[in-house]
């Protein structure tokens, strides 16, 4: 199940599978983990979704890695069936006081889908952590619509000092440019996943934004593109 690299893939490896070893909530026991040029490939199984988002987290913390092909599977015990996950999905975002009601939830083979429209980046999030509990769910598909607004002034130099606020990102090394319809494109290099997410969720924050093209490399020496595969 796990591949054994050599060099810097192999310390990469051996960094990551103690992460996961580290992280509460994983059961690192049953899911292997191989590496290719930085790129980490997560395969085996688990018990519930929210353990596999848990276990691409872990790997997002690693220093090194530059991609992401999520292969983890998620177990179905307890008999439940699509109908039962529908239910409670749906009765779970009708109580959540931060998702409109024009979101809802289907389901097939264990996997819910999210439709419907909402007005902010915080209420698609908020609608997936909502349903990505439910027990017997193995995968969320999140289809939710944000809402196209038009986007203020000055959006390009608001989001640049929003950078220069979070002490990780080197705004000299960050480019942001902005297109009809709300989209944001970030180009440039960043030191570590951990910076390129936070410039992601710093365009996010910005009023009319409908969708960030995230193009940004993470350079660790070697420029290496940024990826997650679910």
């Amino acid at each position: 199940m796990t591949s054994t690299p050599s060099g810097p893939d192999a310390d990469l490896k051996s960094a990551v599978v103690q992460e996961l070893e580290w992280t509460p909530g994983v059961d690192s026991t049953h899911i292997g983990v191989s590496v290719d040029g930085g790129a980490v490939t997560l395969s085996g199984e688990v018990a519930t979704y929210p353990e596999k988002l848990l276990a691409a987290n872990a790997v997002q913390r690693v220093h090194g890695v530059t991609a992401i092909a999520q292969e983890i599977t998620v177990r179905v015990t307890g008999g439940t069936n699509d109908s039962d996950i529908a239910r409670e999905a749906g009765e779970a975002l009708r109580r959540a006081v931060d998702v409109p009601e024009s979101v809802q939830a289907s389901v097939h083979d264990h996997v819910v889908t999210l439709s419907g429209g909402v007005d902010s980046r915080h209420q698609w999030v908020a609608a997936e952590r909502t349903v990505h509990r439910t027990r017997g769910v193995t995968g969320v598909l999140n289809l939710v619509r944000i809402r196209p607004v038009a986007m203020a002034s000055g959006v390009e130099a608001a989001i640049t000092a929003a950078f220069v606020r979070h002490a990780r990102i080197d705004s000299r090394d960050v480019t942001v440019t902005t297109a009809a319809g709300g989209l944001v494109t970030l180009e440039g290099t960043v030191r570590s996943w951990a910076e390129s997410q936070d410039a992601e969720e710093a365009c996010w924050a910005a009023a009319g934004v409908t969708e960030v093209s995230n193009r940004l490399l993470i350079e660790y020496g070697v420029s290496d593109g940024l990826e997650i595969e679910y």
